[in-house]
């Protein structure tokens, strides 16, 4: 297991730098003081694990955890804090553990069991193909893409419409553009749909057109930026 060390206390740091390695299977791959420097090392190593502080200074460790937890593959996070009282918000983020400072090596231990669960269902849910990650009441909820219609944002949230339902997301569109460009087409500013789901056009009174999915009555607007790449799509079939 692959690990990166956050925080702004350089002793806390290498108090987590020697308890870890008294843990088996992890290996160190660097240990920083903020969350920018966090970002890069996560850019640059493409760790298993983050071991983070909460207060720091510029970027903290809830808004770096919120920020990672945004991305296709994101980092394990264990909070390492010395203020109790951040739990509950930090379990919303979906973080694997919550460690009060001094960090004891057993509940240390304990953490990493919860950590390399979680590893393993990633590997399982990658194995699965590709899919967005909606939260419920606390709990992740796993949407296979190949079960996604079409994706509506409003102000703060994107709508999923998917096979079994509809589900709130905190991706924004742009992001899960970039991500799946093969899987998730641009209709409009507000919406993409399934590459695969797209069967026609509809030219409704005074000239809007709509899209034709499969599996839906559903039929959100192209806009006239977009009409062009959608023929395209349904030309190609791609």
């Amino acid at each position: 297991m692959k690990a990166v060390i956050v925080d702004d206390e350089p002793l806390a740091r290498a108090r987590l730098v020697a308890l870890l390695g008294e843990c088996e299977g992890v290996q160190v791959l660097a240990d920083v003081a903020d969350g920018e420097a966090a970002l890069a090392a996560c850019a640059g190593h493409r760790p298993d694990l983050l071991l983070l502080d909460i207060s720091m200074p510029g970027l903290d460790g809830t808004q770096l955890a919120r920020r990672l937890g945004r991305l296709p593959s994101p980092p394990q996070v264990v909070f390492c804090t010395a203020y109790p009282q951040h739990a509950a918000e930090a379990f919303d983020l979906g973080v694997a553990d919550y460690l009060v400072k001094p960090v004891r090596l057993e509940r240390l231990r304990e953490a990493l069991v919860r950590v390399r669960k979680r590893l393993a269902q990633q590997t399982v849910r990658a194995s699965a193909g590709p899919a967005l990650t909606a939260r419920l009441r606390g709990e992740e909820q796993r949407i296979p893409l190949s079960e996604v219609i079409c994706l509506l944002a409003d102000e703060k949230y994107v709508t999923v419409h998917h096979e079994k339902g509809e589900s709130l997301i905190e991706d924004s569109l742009r992001m899960l553009e970039r991500a799946w460009p093969d899987l998730l087409l641009r209709v409009h500013r507000n919406c993409l749909v399934a590459s695969a789901r797209l069967i026609g056009l509809r030219t409704l009174e005074g000239g809007r057109v709509v899209v034709r999915l499969a599996g839906t009555g559903l039929e959100p607007e192209v806009s006239r930026r977009n009409l062009a790449s959608v023929r395209r799509c349904l030309r190609d079939g791609s």
